[in-house]
């Protein structure tokens, strides 16, 4: 039973061993980002991407959910959401993989080699098929607006601001509130 728990627990020291930068969403280890790069070599060379991933109850006997936080244009990851298409995680998942191999196999491979036949982003994928270096160039477009190291960053810093506005304006509208009920 304490099987998958610990093979979580292993794969996720293992990660953080290989020099990825990981962020636990809370005290499980179920659910965190990971900052990734872009392969060397490749239009997506020099952005930085924050990945969610979520590890089922059953994992590693099922597939870890991967996605893009931030905006990447691929021709297998769906623009708004950042749901990733890739047949290793999707459907040929196997206990033998690891989170390790997700970050330095699978996401590089997937980066490297679009597979514009199967598109979640079918606006990237014909724009592959039709002009490969208007392709290429919009996805640097892309790196360079939502892939740079800080937007990775402070995707995090807004979005704690954004929390803790919200808790202070609703703190001060209950002091109103309660101001008035007592006369």
């Amino acid at each position: 039973m304490s099987s998958p728990s610990k093979r979580r627990e292993m794969d996720l020291m293992k990660l953080m061993m290989s020099d990825y930068k990981v962020e636990m969403v809370n005290d499980g280890m179920q659910e965190f980002y990971v900052e990734f790069n872009g392969p060397k070599d490749s239009p997506y060379q020099g952005g930085v991407w924050r990945i969610r991933v979520e590890l089922p109850d059953a994992y590693p006997y099922k597939s870890p959910s991967i996605g893009f936080v931030n905006k990447i244009y691929h021709p297998n990851v769906d623009e708004m959401s950042g749901s990733v298409c890739l047949d290793v995680i999707n459907q040929t998942w196997s206990p033998m993989f690891d989170l390790v191999n997700v970050f330095e196999v699978f996401l590089p491979q997937l980066l490297l080699y679009p597979n514009p036949s199967d598109p979640l982003n079918g606006e990237a994928a014909a724009l592959m098929m039709r002009d490969r270096s208007a392709y290429e160039q919009r996805v640097k477009e892309y790196c360079e607006k939502y892939a740079k190291p800080e937007d990775v960053g402070a995707k995090q810093e807004e979005k704690s601001s954004d929390e803790e506005l919200s808790d202070d304006e609703y703190g001060s509208e209950d002091e109103q509130v309660a101001g008035k009920a007592d006369p």
